[in-house]
């Protein structure tokens, strides 16, 4: 899985904030902002990767127990899945 294209992070103003770019514009018509770890998580989805190696990078980065990280990566995965932002082809 990945984020699909025509999306992008930026930081602005100490915030981490998603936005559509081009032809995306009609399809998400709004902003997201991201904590660090939700930021972390999103640049870790710029390349295919699977939902087991998102979680390790995860638990590496921010050295938090598997539950916790499961737990916060799950809450991740639901949101940018709720806005269709997920790239999920096998």
């Amino acid at each position: 899985m990945k984020i699909k294209q025509g999306y992008m992070l930026r930081e602005i103003a100490g915030h981490h904030v998603v936005f559509p770019l081009g032809s995306r514009t009609v399809e998400f018509t709004g902003v997201i902002t991201l904590n660090a770890s939700g930021a972390f998580l999103w640049e870790s989805l710029a390349a295919d990767i699977t939902e087991d190696e998102l979680l390790k990078l995860f638990m590496a980065e921010y050295a938090v127990d598997e539950d916790t990280a499961r737990n916060d990566l799950q809450e991740f995965l639901g949101i940018v899945r709720e806005n269709n932002l997920l790239d999920e082809e096998e």
